[in-house]
C-alpha cells in the first residue's frame, strides 16, 4: 500500500499481517524490545475534528517509534478555505515523511492521497474509519477468534465505523449481521462492496435477528459529531436499538460487547453492559495505538 484510505483496501493476508506486526510491536513495547523505525521522521497530524483516542494513539504511536509528530488543527491550515487542499498535500510532501488526517469529508482525504508524495493515513472520515477496524479485528484476532466462524451483530447506526467494519469483516470471512432503523442503513455501494468480497452480510431493521446467536455485538453512538441538531429525531429512531442486557441475551453466553468509544451512556449502550465482564472496549481503545503503528510501519517499509 501507499496511502490507507480504506477498510476496503485491505485483503485478508494483508490484514491478518497488519495483526501479527501489531502484536509483536504491542509485546515489544511491553517487554522492553522496542524498535524505532521511524528515526528522524515526522508524520504531520492534520485534526478537522477534535478526538481523544486518536489523537493521543497517533501522537504516541509516531514517538514510539522514534519519529515526531506534529500536530495541526483545522483552523492553523483552513483545509479547502484558507488553501486548497491539493496545495496543501502538496507542500507538507516537502517537509514531512507521512500525513494523518481526521476530517469531515471523505474527498479531503482522497484529495491529500491523490496529490501527496508520501504515505496517506485516513484517522477518521465521515465515509469511513479504517484504523478503528483494524485495532477492532486486531482484538479479536488476540483472542483467538476464528473469523472463519464469527458473527457479529453491528446494532445502530450505519455509519462510518460501520462501514469499515463491514468491509474488513468481510474480507476477513466474518458473518456480519447489521441491524438498523429504517433510513439510517449503511450505504449501498458499501454493502455491495462487501458482498462481492466473499462475505455475507445480511441487512435487518431488527436488532433481536442480529444479534440472535452473535459471538460479537458492536454499537456506535446514535448521534455522531457534526450531527447534533439531529439527535432528537435520531434518539427517537433508535430507541429499540439499545445494547442493553435483555438485547444480549438473544447472543451467545460467551458474546463478546465491542464499542469504539465515547459512548453516550443510557443512549446506544448501558453502563452494565459498557463496563461489564463482556466489554472489550478498552481493549479496543488500547489496540489503537499498537494496530496504528503497525500500519504506519508497513507504510514505511517495516521495522528494517
Amino acid at each position: 500500500m501507499k496511502h490507507f484510505l480504506s477498510a476496503g483496501e485491505l485483503s485478508r493476508d494483508a490484514a491478518l499481517s497488519l495483526f501479527s506486526l501489531a502484536a509483536d510491536l504491542k509485546n515489544g513495547w511491553k517487554s522492553g524490545r522496542r524498535p524505532t523505525p521511524l528515526t528522524g521522521r515526522t508524520f504531520a497530524l492534520i485534526f478537522e475534528k477534535p478526538s481523544l483516542r486518536t489523537r493521543v494513539t497517533f501522537e504516541v504511536g509516531v514517538n514510539q517509534l522514534g519519529g515526531r509528530a506534529v500536530y495541526l488543527a483545522g483552523q492553523e491550515i483552513g483545509l479547502g478555505t484558507r488553501e486548497s487542499v491539493p496545495d496543501v498535500a502538496r507542500n507538507l510532501s516537502r517537509w514531512v515523511d507521512g500525513i494523518c488526517a481526521r476530517v469531515f469529508s471523505h474527498a479531503t482525504i482522497d484529495a491529500l492521497a491523490t496529490n501527496a508524495t508520501v504515505p496517506v493515513i485516513n484517522m477518521l472520515s465521515d465515509f469511513e474509519h479504517p484504523c478503528q477496524a483494524v485495532a477492532d479485528y486486531f482484538t479479536l484476532w488476540e483472542r483467538g477468534v476464528d473469523f472463519a466462524k464469527v458473527r457479529i451483530a453491528w446494532v445502530g447506526d450505519g455509519n462510518n465505523v460501520c462501514h469499515s467494519i463491514v468491509l474488513l469483516g468481510a474480507a476477513l470471512g466474518a458473518d456480519l449481521r447489521v441491524a438498523c432503523p429504517p433510513g439510517y442503513e449503511p450505504d449501498p455501494a458499501v454493502m455491495a462492496a462487501a458482498r462481492a468480497r466473499g462475505g455475507s452480510v445480511t441487512l435487518t431493521t431488527e436488532p433481536d435477528d442480529a444479534v440472535r446467536g452473535a459471538d460479537v455485538v458492536y454499537t456506535d453512538v446514535w448521534t455522531s459529531m457534526g450531527q447534533e441538531a439531529e439527535k432528537a429525531t435520531r434518539q427517537e429512531a433508535f430507541a429499540r436499538y439499545q445494547v442493553n442486557g435483555p438485547l444480549l441475551n438473544f447472543a451467545k453466553s460467551s458474546a463478546l460487547v465491542m464499542h469504539c468509544l465515547p459512548a453516550h451512556r443510557g443512549e446506544e449502550i448501558t453502563d452494565d453492559v459498557l463496563d461489564g465482564p463482556r466489554s472489550v472496549a478498552l481493549d479496543q481503545a488500547e489496540n489503537r495505538l499498537h494496530a496504528q503503528k503497525a500500519i504506519i510501519a508497513a507504510l514505511t517499509e517495516g521495522l528494517s
